[in-house]
């Protein structure tokens, strides 16, 4: 493992040091900082395809096995139940086993279960493929929580001033992995059969891993005596969570509702649906490394990022649609530009999260470390595999319920209660700093009237 036996001479970096490689210089960023975000644009980039390719063909696969869409919708939400189980177990027990290590681990268990995917439909029907889908899929879910939870801990390590820029600039490769994996997935699904998209991908994923092995900086670091139960009952944490898994619901809520309504209200054929997808995921990818940027100048402004991000989606959500009471007529430019519109607004919700939740620890009285951004990573991810699990879920059953219009305005209205839950808090945390201020302002001037020597 890494961090146990390793020290500097095998180019480990303890916490308590922040070495020359580190130090960003006239703006220029180190040979060592370069190789991270290599590393790290690699698996966001390349768990992203891995994960979307599903979509285009897996229901249609899995029917011809003899599984209903039931069943399948479960072994889509089971990546997301196992993923939130094994980020927390992992994100606690992180410099135990060794973030690099882990990174490493959860690529080649992400890469090896993506190929084991792809040749599923040899199979049994029935019964032997399902479960054989749960397990397989379960595996994946495991090695992406590890790789992107070592992911988030090694960024905040190289990057400790500027972690909302990178995390910001690295979601330009989320974006393109989740574009172009249903396209690249659709292609090599019509060209060759359901066998090559998953091994293809798979061993591209496995390739990556001997680049990441050679470029990516280990890390030694000191467990802490902190705990996830310390951590999330603080309460400016347990909001951020709430916000993460609204987020992430979201988003999960589209996948399996978006593509429907688009077909049965504009008529597009299949093949361009996917290109009305790509109006949220441009925006939100290439909005990111300005508002990672800005996060991270202005500090000060991320509480209200995230509030007004919250607020936007809501509003974005009963425009989906739009919702009937509003007697507005549903045109294919007036929902292309609020899926744009939405990716923005999402941003500004997910980009400042992570700092906050970092700063928020640390103000606390949480130790500096790779300890603890490893306990802050794995919330970060459980929580989101969280709102993954939910929005597609709870999604298909308003759909079919109350149809796409009311449906995603329900889904707006989770998160407007969410947005003015957060702004109370922070106007509530607002009022309570200015009084703590004031009040020792006021005691200050009454110690220092004390002291001085009276007036005769």
């Amino acid at each position: 493992m890494d961090g146990a036996e390793t020290g500097p001479e095998t180019g480990d970096l303890a916490d308590s040091q922040r070495p020359d490689e580190f130090k960003e210089e006239s703006g220029k960023l180190s040979r060592a900082q370069i190789f991270t975000l290599i590393s790290c644009a690699s698996i966001n980039f390349s768990s992203m395809i891995v994960y979307s390719i599903l979509a285009p063909f897996f229901p249609q696969e899995a029917a011809k096995k003899g599984v209903s869409n039931t069943i399948v919708g479960f072994i889509f939400g089971c990546f997301a139940l196992f993923n939130f189980i094994s980020s927390l177990v992992l994100g606690k027990y992180l410099v135990q086993i060794g973030a690099k290590f882990m990174f490493l681990s959860g690529m080649l268990a992400s890469g090896v279960a993506t190929i084991l995917f792809g040749i599923l439909d040899k199979a049994a029907d029935g019964t032997p493929f399902v479960v054989l889908c749960f397990v397989v899929r379960a595996v994946d879910a495991v090695g992406f929580g590890a790789a992107m939870t070592a992911s988030f801990s090694i960024l905040a390590k190289a990057f400790p001033n500027n972690i909302a820029t990178v995390l910001g600039t690295l979601e330009i490769f989320t974006g393109l992995g989740l574009v172009l994996g249903p396209a690249i997935g659709g292609i090599l699904y019509q060209t060759f059969g359901y066998e090559i998209p998953f091994i293809a991908l798979g061993s591209v994923v496995l390739l990556m891993l001997p680049l990441n092995m050679f470029v990516l900086p280990g890390y030694d670091a000191v467990p802490s005596r902190d705990s996830f139960w310390r951590l999330i009952t603080l309460p400016k944490i347990m909001f951020m969570c709430l916000i993460i898994t609204s987020m992430s619901s979201c988003l999960g809520f589209l996948d399996p509702t978006m593509s429907l309504f688009i077909t049965e209200k504009f008529h597009l054929p299949v093949g361009q649906v996917g290109l009305v997808f790509l109006g949220l995921a441009l925006s939100y990818s290439l909005s990111s490394p300005l508002l990672g940027l800005i996060s991270d100048k202005k500090p000060a402004v991320r509480k209200w990022f995230v509030v007004i991000g919250c607020l936007g989606t809501a509003a974005c959500f009963v425009l989906l649609g739009p919702v009937p009471f509003l007697h507005i007529k549903s045109v294919l430019w007036l929902f292309v530009l609020t899926l744009v519109i939405l990716g923005i607004f999402l941003g500004l919700s997910a980009i400042p999260i992570f700092p906050e939740m970092l700063s928020c620890a640390y103000e606390n009285g949480f130790q500096e470390g790779l300890s603890t951004l490893g306990l802050i990573s794995g919330l970060f991810t459980s929580t989101w595999s969280i709102g993954g699990f939910i929005g597609p879920t709870l999604g298909g059953f308003l759909n079919d319920r109350f149809h796409f219009e009311w449906a995603s305005a329900i889904q707006g209205a989770i998160s407007l209660a969410v947005g003015l839950s957060v702004g109370i808090f922070y106007f509530r945390e607002s009022l309570v700093k200015k009084r703590l201020a004031s009040r020792n302002i006021n005691g200050t001037d009454e110690e220092q009237s004390r002291l001085l020597p009276s007036e005769t």
